[in-house]
């Protein structure tokens, strides 16, 4: 499947909502209720992103949750609301079992879920540099407990969330955290447990994976052009300062764009983000000045191939 189609020149900006790295001491923006999720997301959306990836969390002390229940205050609402694309996490926390991550794709059947390729030292606790004031006790444990944190994604966790999904005509966001994830998914190409186009979504930045300069930026599209040549649509997530350096460097090769407050609190050099569709608007602008196109959601799906918003479970 070819990428020079009718949308080229067409860029889908994906904005990543609340995550589960960050915790509510860090910002007073992050969402963390089911009504600041909608509110956030429909905003993003209209910003300009054609694709939300949502986690969700407890309300009450901001708790990564990753219990199907967790999300059925939001999904639906957003979905009555906007046209965008809802891509649920598989990914959810390091510290969360594969079966209790894949839970909520497997229950709702989105167009698109997210999957890790690969195991990783996840590192997150540098961040206490940063950050001294924690309103509630696991978000320092959170941080400190990520210096012995290994991320499994082993191969056998990766065929159970594609076998427990896949079925339902989901596709994946595949994220690849370091070069050997793209030889994962190429691995699982060659079993046939996957199908093209392939949605890569290429991770910088983060401790553990691979860096944020320039050249690794390349090393992973040259990779990743090499194993599936016109297979895959190509996106990058640029972690904290380096999200706007990064997706400019990609949209400029031709890729897509992740944004939100997942991947970076930030909006500039010291200046927190007041809301997710902040850097969805400030990334548009990158990308239309380039003289590139943003992306509709139903372009999107087109793109990805995905099999649209009315044949999901919520």
């Amino acid at each position: 499947m070819s990428t020079t189609n009718t949308h080229q020149g067409k860029v889908i900006i994906t904005c990543a909502i609340t995550g589960a790295i960050h915790t509510p001491s860090m910002s007073p923006y992050l969402p963390v209720t089911p009504e600041e999720i909608i509110s956030e997301s429909l905003a993003a959306s209209e910003a300009g992103a054609a694709i939300l990836h949502l986690h969700a969390r407890n309300p009450e002390d901001g708790r990564p949750d990753q219990s199907a229940e967790a999300f059925a205050p939001f999904l639906p609402r957003i979905k009555q609301s906007t046209n965008a694309v809802l891509n649920i996490t598989t990914g959810g926390s390091p510290y969360m079992s594969v079966m209790e991550r894949a839970s909520p794709a497997a229950t709702y059947q989105p167009e698109l879920a997210s999957l890790n390729m690969g195991s990783m030292n996840f590192g997150l606790y540098p961040m206490l540099n940063r950050f001294k004031e924690f309103k509630h006790k696991w978000e320092r444990e959170h941080l400190e407990g990520s210096k012995d944190l290994v991320f499994r994604n082993s191969f056998k966790d990766i065929e159970y969330v594609l076998k427990t999904c896949y079925g339902n005509g989901t596709r994946f966001e595949f994220e690849c955290y370091d070069i050997s994830h793209l030889y994962n998914l190429a691995h699982f190409a060659d079993r046939g447990l996957v199908k093209a186009p392939f949605f890569v979504q290429s991770v910088f930045g983060l401790l553990g994976g691979i860096g944020g300069h320039p050249e690794d930026v390349l090393h992973m599209k040259r990779t990743a052009d090499r194993l599936f040549g016109e297979e895959y649509r190509w996106s990058v997530l640029g972690a904290g300062a380096n999200q706007f350096r990064i997706a400019t460097q990609a949209a400029t090769l031709g890729g897509n764009v992740r944004v939100g407050l997942e991947d970076s609190l930030w909006a500039g050099r010291g200046e927190l983000a007041s809301s997710n569709a902040v850097q969805v608007k400030k990334v548009r602008t990158i990308i239309e000045t380039l003289g590139l196109q943003v992306a509709t959601p139903d372009e999107a799906r087109e793109i990805l191939g995905l099999k649209g918003g009315d044949q999901v479970s919520f």
